[in-house]
């Protein structure tokens, strides 16, 4: 199918309320475009792989939309410059020039595939299922990974500093929990680094599609790796389906306030002497973690950093 696709320059002043006009009028999915700098906290919220760079702000947005071919879009065209007009004498809504083009319908869930291609972390090939592993890469440790829509490429330096963490505790003996598991990737590399047996958790139910594709391209059978959906934080039925201390590993690539309230549950989880691995703290947040794991009664025993970003390593006391 085609679409009409509109390009409608505004100010980021009236980005906001000329977005609120357009889906009054009965258009949906509305893009904006801006260059207004991220605050620390939005930093903290985007929470990607690949963080995006913004230029400096120059007070202009563009609002895109679509309309289907058989739509009436001068009568629409029409109220959106009704609107525009009456703003005008409330809202500085700049140009309101529109632009108009044509597109065709287009793979969103899988489009992004242009933007991920395989990459190293240490001697660890990080590959998607459509590119070849190079004949000098067959000995290096590989995985496959198409994260599809949940999270985790590997690509994030949170992840990697996971990464790190779980090889250098993992033996043949380990069970692994990691929550917050999105695409698997944390569980099947402890798997290929030895671990006995991984558990993830998540809230998003597309984590156990994405972790249930990975392992059928990573060769891993069902009896080693188990993902359950839920909040492990106050939902008694996952904390039982999880079981009490169970894991010599606990891996939790979340945002540091998640941790915060995380923390003093998942202690319950790991076995006596078990290793709490977190990341996903953004460098100023890194005290208010430690004291958290502190107050759980863990012992920090690491420190690392990548970027802006941090990862705490700690132990659970042994009876």
């Amino acid at each position: 199918m085609k679409w009409n696709k509109f390009r409608l320059k505004t100010t980021t002043q009236a980005e906001d309320i000329v977005s609120s006009m357009l889906m009054d009028l009965g258009i949906q999915g509305v893009e904006i475009e801006d260059k207004i700098p991220l605050t620390q906290a939005d930093k903290e919220q985007m929470f990607v792989d690949i963080l995006p760079q913004i230029q400096e702000d120059d007070g202009t947005a563009y609002l895109s939309f679509y309309l289907e071919e058989e739509e009436d879009k001068e009568q629409i065209l029409s109220k959106i410059q009704a609107e525009l007009e009456e703003m005008k004498s409330y809202v500085e809504v700049g140009e309101c020039t529109i632009e108009e083009s044509q597109t065709e319908d287009v793979d969103w869930v899988n489009n992004w595939k242009q933007y991920f291609h395989q990459f190293y972390i240490d001697d660890i090939l990080i590959i998607p299922s459509w590119e070849e592993v190079k004949p000098q890469d067959k000995e290096k440790l590989v995985i496959h990974i198409d994260p599809g829509t949940a999270f985790g490429t590997g690509m994030h330096e949170t992840t990697q500093l996971c990464i790190r963490q779980i090889r250098k505790y993992t033996t043949n003996n380990t069970k692994i929990l990691d929550v917050g598991c999105g695409s698997g990737i944390l569980g099947m590399l402890a798997l290929k680094f030895g671990a006995k047996y991984s558990v993830g958790t998540d809230l998003d139910p597309c984590a156990i599609e994405a972790t249930n594709e990975n392992m059928e391209v990573n060769g891993i059978q069902k009896n080693q790796y188990e993902v359950m959906i839920g909040n492990i934080i106050d939902d008694k039925e996952i904390q039982d389906k999880v079981g009490y201390e169970a894991y010599d590993i606990v891996v939790a690539n979340i945002l540091a306030d998640v941790l915060v309230e995380l923390t003093p549950v998942i202690v319950n989880q790991m076995k006596p002497g078990g290793i709490y691995i977190t990341s996903g703290i953004i460098d100023d947040k890194e005290e208010t973690v430690v004291k958290a794991v502190e107050k759980a009664g863990l012992e920090v025993l690491e420190v690392h950093y990548q970027g802006e970003w941090v990862s705490v390593t700690a132990r659970k006391g042994r009876k």
